[in-house]
């Protein structure tokens, strides 16, 4: 059994067009059916704090497992968790595996995804709020599905994050940033939003905020639960995670994004659609990108390499 740090995994040099693709098959795993995918459990309590137990069997990679993941606001990685990775033919325990690496990674690449299947084409202006280490990850993920296109993305300004996220990737040229202190402000006329804060309280922003399409991509869904009404489409990573959702049967229209990508299902229909894409995050995202970490590992020792010789790239750190 390995014990894999977050050191060992961001030493790979795993860039965010592989994780694009990890979360493409990921996708394409469970539009087949061939996954065994209960959805999360969540346990909340004291203010703020929770954890989610994250389980999934893929048999086509040989691979079953459990994230569990934790937030806890005091510490210095407010969520945080670890991966168990089995052998499915076997049940033999290949990993312990540290996830907050794959958690912000696969997150990122999601939300980008999302953004690419669902954004207008011709968008001019992105707006982020919670500018952790999810957000730098789809920022990561969006330049690289968008290396030449030039758009302005608007950063909301909280302590330090937005001069921080601005310098890590102000050497992209084709990107104009601009901090914005009011959430209102942040979100009146963009063409999409990308929420990675992890906590809110209440709504963040009236519906004559949202223009007609917008697409809308909470990554954690508070804050936005009024869009469930008035918007035209509303997607999901999984049924199961928003059939509990106060407004679920309000839905004008529900579809999975796997099915979109899969061409069964209409993503956007007009440019005019409101859009919004809910992807609470799949316990078959962290597997399928686990067992591709540890393959990675493995066949790097097979080949006497050493895994440092592979260089992370700091935007998905």
């Amino acid at each position: 059994m390995l014990s894999i740090p977050h050191e060992i995994i961001s030493s790979l040099g795993i860039s965010p067009r592989q994780a694009l693709e990890w979360v493409r098959e990921s996708f394409r795993i469970k539009e087949e059916g061939s996954v065994f995918l209960p959805h999360k459990t969540s346990i909340t309590f004291e203010q703020g704090k929770f954890m989610n137990t994250m389980p999934c069997i893929v048999p086509g990679l040989n691979a079953m497992g459990v994230k569990i993941v934790t937030r806890y606001p005091e510490r210095s990685r407010t969520i945080d968790g670890e991966i168990l990775l089995y052998d499915y033919r076997t049940g033999r325990l290949l990993a312990l595996m540290d996830a907050f690496w794959v958690t912000n990674a696969r997150t990122g690449a999601v939300a980008a995804l999302a953004l690419q299947t669902f954004v207008n084409p011709d968008f001019r202006t992105i707006s982020l709020m919670g500018l952790g280490n999810t957000a730098r990850a789809a920022m990561a993920c969006i330049l690289s599905l968008y290396p030449e296109k030039k758009f302005t993305v608007r950063l909301l300004t909280y302590k330090t994050q937005a001069s921080r996220f601005i310098e890590e990737f102000q050497h992209h040229g084709n990107v104009h940033f601009e901090e914005v202190e009011d959430v209102g402000r942040l979100i009146d006329g963009a063409d999409a939003v990308i929420s990675c804060i992890t906590n809110a309280e209440g709504i963040l922003a009236e519906e004559s905020c949202f223009k007609p399409g917008v697409t809308v991509i909470p990554v954690h869904t508070k804050g936005f639960q009024n869009c469930d009404l008035f918007f035209d489409r509303v997607f999901a990573d999984d049924r199961d995670h928003v059939k509990g959702f106060r407004y679920f049967e309000q839905f004008r229209q529900f579809g999975e994004i796997s099915a979109v990508l899969a061409g069964k299902t209409a993503g956007r229909t007009s440019a005019q659609e409101r859009i919004l894409s809910y992807n609470i995050g799949l316990g078959l995202h962290d597997i399928v990108f686990a067992r591709h970490i540890y393959d990675l590992l493995v066949n790097a020792e097979e080949r006497e390499e050493q895994p440092s010789s592979f260089h992370f790239r700091q935007s998905m750190r």
